[in-house]
């Protein structure tokens, strides 16, 4: 059984020593599905051929869920405890709708020595909740109904989700 990275012999909690690991190219894209419903989604709106967008006395939200989610990702370390610090090379949010849901991309990118995974997981994670926040004056039903790492390159060992 692998034993948990983050969890040191003395069963403490350590950051993970990557002083030994090459540097290499690191990326990730987590995703995460917010339902938004027919209420909020007939305040869907496409102008002047730019992306579809909700408008609401806050602003657009995706718009605004984009540039939300590129700061958490950037901020990541300061969220969970034991990230390391990590300069991002590209982090490309993007948000697209299918049927009454938005489904969201977190897309990052860096050369180091530790994955960006959390990057992308936070990102993703962080838009959602941007997008509920500037809603839920539209409606209480919005489900953020998952977040999940959808692929990661570099380190140890890739990893794809079969439905990437």
């Amino acid at each position: 059984m692998d034993s948990l990275s983050h969890i040191n012999a003395e069963g403490n909690p350590s950051m993970v020593d990557v002083g030994a690991k090459r540097i290499s190219r690191r990326t990730a894209r987590a995703r995460s599905v917010v339902a938004l419903g027919p209420n909020i989604m007939q305040h869907l709106s496409q102008t002047d051929g730019s992306a579809a967008d909700i408008q609401t006395r806050k602003g657009p939200v995706f718009q605004t869920a984009i540039i939300a989610g590129t700061m958490a990702a950037k901020r990541t370390d300061d969220l969970i405890p034991l990230c390391h610090s990590l300069g991002l090379d590209n982090c490309q949010i993007t948000v697209t709708v299918d049927g009454s849901d938005a489904v969201i991309d977190c897309l990052v990118s860096t050369e180091g020595k530790t994955g960006v995974e959390m990057e992308a997981l936070v990102g993703a994670s962080v838009a959602a909740l941007t997008v509920y926040d500037m809603c839920k004056a539209l409606s209480h039903d919005i489900i953020i109904r998952e977040t999940k790492l959808m692929e990661k390159t570099g380190g140890k060992r890739d990893f794809k989700r079969d439905d990437a």
